[in-house]
């Protein structure tokens, strides 16, 4: 008989009450196979009556798990800004984990670094790792310690499952939207060229117009509004007759319109602007966008680091919406 004491609840008490071996409670706990029925009632009826709790950090030691998630997010700089969307990226990440009582933690990935992957693949407290701003270059770093504990938001490999919204889908349905009211001068600040997932949108972009027998006219940006307002300066001095523009993001987009209105140019009476993630303060400008669930997202990619298995787990894209508004 179990005599209750001062102490925390371990796994052995559990056992004990049981009537089991620490190992078959641990296997039940854990949720692994081969396990008998009665040893699955007999393990569960004991925690619950004890109000046992698993230790994350016991666990880490027990199974070489780990206890946190880490959210590596490429960057060309060795400093890392958090902004909005990366924000979300973790908030919604940190839900998820919490139930699990792990941890999330954030971690800047150097575009330059040889081995950018190599502490954390080492790390016994790492759980898994979620990869942000993905690159080619990146997933091929994933070492066989990672395999199998790695999703990445944006472009995948045969090792590593991609889990992104259908970008591609948006900017060829904004360009449409764009050809079919009329404008035939569209041009497009896309994003930086080392990010692979951007070249998605762009192809979009670019295979749209060329079906409608318009040119294509693309200026490289970023996801600032800096960016922005340099893009529509740009626009403007190779292609003064541009009668739209599409942003690769509502930042990007929110530049775009300064830069214009600065010029006294009529949004969207002279130049349509569209942009893509519908923000929150893309409703204020009436910015025309597209939907992007970051949340939803974030929420697939933890999930799939949690639920690890030997198998990969399946690409997941998440459809986006086209939202009119004033702005085209």
């Amino acid at each position: 008989m179990f005599e209750p004491t001062d102490r925390a609840v371990t796994i052995f008490d559990v056992a004990r009450l049981a009537g089991v071996s620490k190992s078959t409670a641990s296997r039940v706990l854990t949720g692994a196979n081969r396990v008998s029925a009665a040893a699955v009632e007999q393990v569960n009826r004991a925690a619950a009556d004890l109000a046992y709790v698993r230790n994350p950090a016991a666990m880490s030691l027990a199974n070489h798990s780990g206890t946190r998630v880490v959210i590596g997010v490429v960057s060309p700089q060795r400093t890392l800004v958090v902004d909005d969307y990366l924000g979300r990226v973790v908030s919604s990440a940190a839900k998820v984990c919490a139930v699990e009582r792990i941890g999330v933690g954030l971690q800047p990935l150097w575009l330059h670094d040889r081995d950018p992957l190599g502490a954390l693949a080492t790390d016994p407290t790492v759980h898994g790792v979620i990869l942000v701003n993905t690159t080619h270059a990146l997933l091929e770093a994933v070492s066989g310690r990672l395999v199998g504990r790695v999703a990445s938001i944006g472009v995948g490999s045969d090792a590593v499952p991609s889990v992104d919204v259908d970008c591609a889908s948006a900017a060829a349905a904004s360009t449409r939207h764009l050809i079919e009211s009329g404008r035939r001068r569209i041009a497009m600040v896309t994003g930086p060229k080392w990010l692979p997932c951007i070249g998605n949108s762009v192809r979009a972009y670019v295979q749209t117009m060329r079906d409608a027998g318009l040119e294509p006219r693309t200026v490289v940006g970023d996801f600032t509004a800096d960016s922005g307002q340099l893009g529509a300066v740009e626009v403007l001095r190779r292609w003064p007759d541009a009668d739209a523009v599409i942003a690769i993001c509502d930042a990007t987009a929110i530049g775009v319109m300064a830069e214009l209105r600065a010029r006294h140019i009529d949004v969207p009476g002279d130049i349509a602007v569209a942009g893509f993630d519908d923000v929150p303060f893309a409703q204020y400008t009436q910015l025309t966008t597209s939907t992007h669930p970051v949340e939803a997202i974030a929420e697939a990619a933890t999930r799939a680091v949690l639920d690890a298995g030997p198998s990969r787990a399946p690409d997941v894209t998440f459809p986006s919406e086209l939202v009119l508004r004033e702005t085209a």
